[in-house]
């Protein structure tokens, strides 16, 4: 079997359909089709049943795929890598995440490539817009702290964060001299990530506290607005460690005493099978994940 026929076989079980496949491998509808009749007739059995909006795979398809999709994408993508450190690296690399996070975290560590020629291009951009841009062949990696479960992408937890509840001293002091920590609380100016208020959520129902509706004074998708508003001495949020670790340390920020735990913000990196084919993404995909796991303090 060819490893091409295999690949098509592949990408047409992930699409579910003939003519998402050819556009992914960049091939026409006809070449795979012909993959597909080579492997069935190699195989001796029917690999998919053919209908009007796309294809259904058989059992044999499942077995298949179950068998050698992760390690086909592994195997081109270790070869990928291979290319890009020995080529020349010019050329884009599309990343999408959270502002700050892409800022703060990935960005710096990309610097060593950036140096060798290699040009990033950097998006903000919330899950939706991630999710989209991803599947859409619009990027080439997304960094979210959501998963996408979706069976046309892969998504793995790279980092991961504690969240902790600051805010400045002086607020700090009066939400824990009330009697009541939620109700305390609810009555400071709440500076929430999004409307959904999820961090606050998360380190609310870690820490086992009932919660009312809360009325967000600020929301922003870029944490460090939130931080800097809480540093001047307006209101309360929920930072994770790389926004506030430094600022605890030097005073500025006070950790609202969590009462059992402080939570964990996990962020995945996210990509398409077919983007790690290009050597550029396969390499900066392997520069990311090792630039979290040598991140210092264990937090990688």
């Amino acid at each position: 079997m060819a490893l091409l026929q295999l690949r098509s076989f592949v990408e047409v079980y992930r699409q579910r359909s003939l003519s998402g496949a050819a556009r992914s491998l960049g091939l026409t509808q006809p070449a795979i089709s012909q993959h597909i009749a080579a492997l069935e007739a190699a195989i001796g059995h029917p690999l998919f049943v053919r209908h009007a909006k796309g294809v259904t795979p058989t059992i044999v398809a499942e077995e298949m795929a179950s068998g050698i999709g992760d390690s086909l994408d592994m195997a081109e993508a270790v070869l990928a890598r291979a290319r890009a450190r020995s080529a020349d690296l010019t050329g884009i690399v599309r990343i999408m995440g959270q502002a700050d996070f892409l800022a703060e975290i990935v960005v710096p560590g990309l610097l060593p490539l950036v140096r060798r020629g290699m040009q990033i291009r950097f998006t903000a951009a919330d899950r939706a817009q991630m999710a989209a841009a991803v599947l859409a062949g619009e990027c080439d990696l997304a960094i979210s702290a959501y998963p996408l479960d979706d069976r046309r992408v892969r998504s793995e937890v790279v980092h991961e964060e504690g969240l902790h509840a600051v805010a400045a001293p002086e607020v700090v002091a009066r939400i824990m001299a009330a009697p009541d920590l939620a109700h305390a609380l609810q009555n400071e100016p709440v500076l929430a990530f999004n409307l959904e208020q999820q961090l606050i959520g998360a380190w609310f129902e870690a820490n086992g506290l009932a919660r009312e509706p809360l009325t967000s004074a600020v929301v922003g998708q870029d944490l460090r607005c939130l931080q800097g508003l809480a540093m001047r001495g307006f209101g309360w949020c929920v930072l994770p460690s790389y926004l506030c670790d430094a600022h605890l340390a030097a005073g500025d920020l006070v950790e609202i005493t969590a009462p059992r735990e402080t939570p964990v913000n996990r962020y995945h990196m996210i990509w398409t099978p077919r983007s790690l084919r290009e050597p550029r993404v396969a390499l900066v995909h392997a520069e990311i994940r090792t630039m979290f796991r040598e991140l210092p303090d264990g937090r990688g």
